[in-house]
């Protein structure tokens, strides 16, 4: 499974620090940078909820699927 995070192109996007974002959701800036480099082993739905509502964005602007390169 390869799920990209795109974090860093939404805050890039939306001109906002990620110092920025984490005291808009109140999540540590070291649990969004697991995030931002995709190291998370999964994400709660709230904390997706918040942060679409601080990007107002879309789910699928944060998150992307793509295939493996082994299972291509």
């Amino acid at each position: 499974m390869a799920i990209l995070v795109n974090l860093d192109v939404m805050l890039a996007r939306r001109k906002m620090s990620l110092t920025e974002l984490a005291s808009r959701v109140d999540i540590t800036i070291a649990n969004l940078s697991i995030l931002k480099t995709g190291k998370a082993k999964a994400v709660r739905f709230s904390t997706l909820d918040a942060l679409c509502r601080a990007l107002q964005c879309q789910p699928g602007d944060i998150l992307e699927y793509t295939e493996d390169e082994e299972n291509g």
